[in-house]
């Protein structure tokens, strides 16, 4: 396993692998797919949250892109107003208005959720590519972020948006703090932070 951080030459192969491995997460899933299986809007939506990430140089690559994670320091933007009016284009453009009013509720309730006060590191995405799952790529990714993370003294926090990740991640020293679930369909997102001493 080849684990780097990434550059902006990296961000067409970290959106297709995102685009793959959240088409059918129980939140994300139902929120961006098209009645008609197109799924073209999928890789420049997800784009936008990696290039939101890159300048924080936290963002970390498996690879050509076989696994993949999106961090962010705490208290920062996660994209620029330009990148999230691009994403808000592709919603408005390519899904329905229901779809539209999920969107806008996650984004809210993740924002609201979010733990503020001591600093943290944000993980916003970690995917691995479908053709690699089952190996622990983004498993052993995570627990090198985790323990570079720990030795700068900070703690960690995320959603998780599909409940068959949640022991994954206890077993990186995660633990539930809190939840909230998906405007569009109830489903379950389950907040985590993992301590210092974890």
């Amino acid at each position: 396993m080849h684990l780097r951080l990434a550059d902006a030459a990296d961000v067409p192969a970290i959106a297709a692998t995102l685009a793959l491995a959240f088409a059918d997460d129980p939140v994300w899933g139902p929120v961006l797919r098209r009645p008609d299986g197109d799924t073209s809007h999928l890789e420049p939506f997800w784009s936008r949250f990696v290039e939101g990430a890159l300048p924080y140089e936290r963002v970390w690559i498996v690879d050509d892109g076989d696994a993949v994670a999106v961090w962010l320091p705490s208290g920062e933007p996660e994209m620029t107003d330009e990148q999230f009016a691009a994403v808000e284009a592709i919603v408005d453009d390519r899904l329905d208005p229901e779809q539209r009013r999920a969107f806008d509720g996650l984004m809210e309730a993740f924002d609201s959720n979010h733990p503020h006060g001591q600093p943290h590191m944000y993980l916003s995405l970690l995917a691995s590519n479908p053709a690699r799952r089952g190996e622990g790529l983004a498993q052993r990714m995570l627990a090198e972020n985790l323990s570079a993370f720990a030795a700068e003294g900070l703690p960690a926090y995320l959603e998780s948006t599909n409940p068959a990740n949640d022991r994954r991640y206890e077993r990186a020293g995660f633990r539930p703090v809190g939840g909230f679930t998906s405007p569009l369909d109830g489903s379950p997102i389950t907040t985590m932070w993992r301590t210092l001493d974890a």
